[in-house]
């Protein structure tokens, strides 16, 4: 069951999205058969799962009008978001990401926020949720095209902190180097993001982790905060647990 916040969030993005189609919409014919780019220009019919998967991680340019695709496919793609139906999750860019949905009317925007915030904390309240937290992070980060609010929404706690320790493996490998730890999210200053992530982690993961049993992830943590030839210098990496 979705949390009362994703609940609410998705009976939001049902009002507000009802009835949206893109009228005149033919898609790329290489890509798509006349008969499904047909569902882009009927309102409120289901399509098939796999079908809007691949309309949701299309390029824009597969489309006359991009927008239209995703107000038309947000209410099914959504609810295929929250119970982990679709596809593609955290391994393709998704078509939210790839649109300017901020500029749509005000009541259109606040839905789309709200539903992406309230996924990300239902997640995080989930001990077995159907996608991983970081490829939901990576996912919530890129359509909002910030770290901030998810980070700024990731409590403690002992579910909360499992998903904190699933993404410092894969993440820290790359922060203690400087590098972007995401698959294909690539937004325009890379730098800022690792700098922000890099701070948070090494803020708050470290009592996280360690209070887990996980004071490796816990060290690499706190060196990630510190000026790159600190971080190098540290004693850690000649102990014996780092090698191990």
């Amino acid at each position: 069951m979705p949390t009362p916040a994703l609940a609410a969030a998705l009976a939001d993005i049902d009002t507000v999205f009802n009835g949206f189609s893109s009228p005149t919409e033919t898609g790329c014919e290489r890509c798509f058969a006349p008969e499904e780019t047909a569902y882009l220009r009927t309102p409120c019919t289901r399509l098939p799962p796999a079908l809007l998967s691949r309309f949701v991680r299309k390029v824009p340019d597969h489309f006359e009008d991009h927008a239209a695709v995703l107000r038309r496919l947000l209410p099914q793609c959504a609810h295929a978001m929250a119970d982990g139906t679709l596809d593609d999750v955290g391994w393709a860019p998704h078509g939210l990401s790839r649109v300017e949905w901020r500029s749509w009317p005000a009541e259109q925007a606040s839905a789309v926020e709200a539903f992406v915030l309230a996924w990300w904390e239902d997640v995080l309240a989930a001990p077995e949720p159907p996608y991983s937290a970081e490829h939901v992070f990576e996912t919530c980060a890129s359509i909002l095209r910030t770290l901030t609010p998810l980070l700024d929404r990731w409590p403690a706690g002992p579910v909360a902190d499992a998903h904190l320790a699933g993404c410092a493996r894969s993440w820290l490998y790359d922060l203690v180097n400087d590098d972007w730890p995401f698959t294909w999210w690539e937004p325009e200053d890379r730098a800022a993001g690792v700098a922000e992530l890099r701070s948070w982690l090494a803020r708050h993961a470290p009592e996280r982790l360690r209070a887990r049993g996980e004071p490796d992830l816990a060290i690499r943590a706190r060196l990630v905060g510190l000026p790159y030839d600190e971080r190098w210098n540290d004693p850690y990496w000649t102990s014996p647990s780092a090698t191990s």
